[in-house]
């Protein structure tokens, strides 16, 4: 319930005529109310958005916050640290600077938090630059149409929902359904191709036993060479989650500015607007769909606009963000998820009915789509894929309703059969992303015809043992593939010879059985 200045006690009086009579060119402000880690703050007219202010804490030192709500006689300021030694009556002054976080490849390999402070235990970083958290989106001149690919490494989506360098492409799904799984495989990859790619991974609101074990895996992977993690925990305040992402963005916004290429992936952007709604309700706004309030979209549009591929002219760097979205019971008609549905160049959407019948990554193919990354695909697998999703959606459509019939006609019987191949073939165990060249092999084979004999459950193995063979007798071919040149005829034939030996082997196995 809002107090009038009458009622405050007289201390506060005394502070508020002591602020008054304050000479001096330094704009001062009293803080008249505190708590839930929010301060109300009297005469400081002169504060702007996002800024910085001091408060002297009742033990001699000082607390940062940042301003968010700006009304005629006070402001609403959310504190940077804890508030029970802050109270009422409380000397406030004006920084002049907005919230700012270290940047520069001194960062990679190291676990920060939002304020860019070591959380690795590997001492103080000496970072030369720092950018606002908070900064303008590249406008439309200074980027460039997106024409690089990012590949991720997993089968599914580089064949069928392909990522190009600067999109921003949402992975959207159910808790516990491979969403941060489809994130680490394309950190890994990234090593494993070499491709130059600094990764960033912000962890909003995520347990710390489950960031350790993450970081403890890119480490074994040799990915953390290459990577920044922003992390924040559930027991962190709300403040910290919420500029999380920006902090994370604005550490990737060097790579992009500076001519080279990043990866971010934000973990996930649910949480993000939880604290945003959290913060907001504390700080006394209107509450709308959801509780939310109004301005929930425009703090994922700001973000998210960050991400861009820049002209030649500005160096030709890259920002490619990765959203994650958690839904209820694959609600994506949700507030949040629609939000980001509509500002993200795309969904990859994980089905919890896959996942539980095996099928992982458990992306819908129905309902995943890229909508400029196929500009960016690697013309080896464009040349192989262009039919991959149709034929698979295809087959969902003709499954659910061939169980309700017994005779089927051959040519959809061949159809069914050649889906099921497919789906085992786009299986994938985890920390194991394919090759540019192992893609186009595994799928020009299958599509081809070499494994419709082959029983559907070893056909991952035949496609494995075909790729070995390959490898093994033209290594010149694998070179040219991963260079991401596209198979002429003659390569596609000697791909599909080469599978049709293996599949013999295979086909042998059956008969004996």
């Amino acid at each position: 319930m809002s107090i009038s200045v009458s009622d405050l006690s007289k201390e506060l009086h005394a502070a508020i005529e002591n602020m008054r009579e304050r000479e001096g060119l330094q704009a001062v402000g009293v803080v008249t109310r505190v708590g839930d880690g929010v301060a109300w703050i009297y005469g400081l007219s002169d504060a702007g958005f996002n800024e910085v202010v001091s408060i002297e804490t009742n033990n001699g030192g000082s607390v940062e916050a940042f301003v968010l709500n700006l009304l005629e006689d006070e402001i609403g300021a959310v504190l940077l640290g804890a508030d029970y030694d802050v109270v009422a009556g409380a000397r406030v002054t004006l920084t002049g600077k907005v919230l700012e976080v270290p940047v520069g490849p001194e960062l990679v390999g190291r676990v920060v938090d939002p304020m860019g402070r070591p959380l690795d235990g590997k001492g103080p970083i000496k970072s030369k630059e720092a950018f606002p958290l908070e900064r303008k989106a590249p406008g439309v001149m200074a980027r460039k149409s997106v024409h690089e690919p990012l590949m991720t490494g997993i089968m599914a989506i580089d064949t069928m929902i392909p990522i190009g360098r600067g999109q921003r492409e949402l992975i959207i799904g159910d808790r516990q359904t491979g969403k941060t799984a489809i994130a680490l495989d394309t950190m890994i990859n990234q090593r494993r191709q070499d491709t130059g790619v600094v990764n960033v991974y912000v962890a909003v609101g995520q347990k710390s036993s489950k960031v350790a074990a993450l970081v403890e895996r890119l480490k074994r992977e040799g990915v953390m060479e290459q990577t920044i993690v922003v992390a924040t925990s559930p027991a962190d305040p709300a403040p910290l989650l919420y500029l999380a992402p920006y902090a994370g963005c604005a550490m990737g916004e060097w790579f992009r500015d500076n001519g080279k290429h990043a990866l971010i992936i934000y973990d996930d952007l649910s949480k993000h607007a939880v604290a945003y709604r959290q913060m907001s309700l504390l700080l006394r706004r209107p509450p709308g769909r959801e509780a939310y309030p109004g301005d929930v979209f425009y703090i994922h549009s700001r973000l998210l606009e960050r991400a861009a591929k820049l002209n030649d002219s500005l160096g030709a760097g890259s920002l490619t963000a990765l959203p994650i979205i958690e839904t209820q019971a694959g609600d994506i008609s949700a507030y949040i998820p629609t939000n980001v549905i509509s500002i993200t160049d795309g969904q990859i959407f994980l089905e919890t009915s896959l996942f539980y019948q095996g099928i992982r990554p458990a992306i819908s193919v129905g309902l995943s789509v890229s909508r400029v990354g196929g500009a960016a695909q690697t013309k080896a697998v464009k040349s192989v894929s262009g039919s991959l999703k149709l034929s698979l959606a295809q087959f969902r459509e003709l499954a659910s309703f061939a169980q309700f019939s017994s005779d089927m006609d051959a040519d959809t019987r061949q159809q069914i059969e050649r889906g099921q191949r497919l789906t085992e073939l786009l299986k994938q165990p985890q920390y194991s992303p394919r090759s540019i060249a192992e893609q186009v092999v595994y799928v020009s084979a299958t599509t081809g015809g070499a494994y419709d004999d082959v029983p559907a459950e070893k056909i991952r193995e035949a496609a494995a043992d075909t790729y070995a063979a390959i490898a093994k007798s033209n290594a010149k071919l694998v070179d040219s593939l991963n260079a991401g040149t596209k198979a002429e005829d003659d390569d596609l034939k000697h791909i599909i010879d080469a599978a049709k030996v293996v599949a013999k082997s295979f086909t042998a196995i059956k008969r004996e059985k």
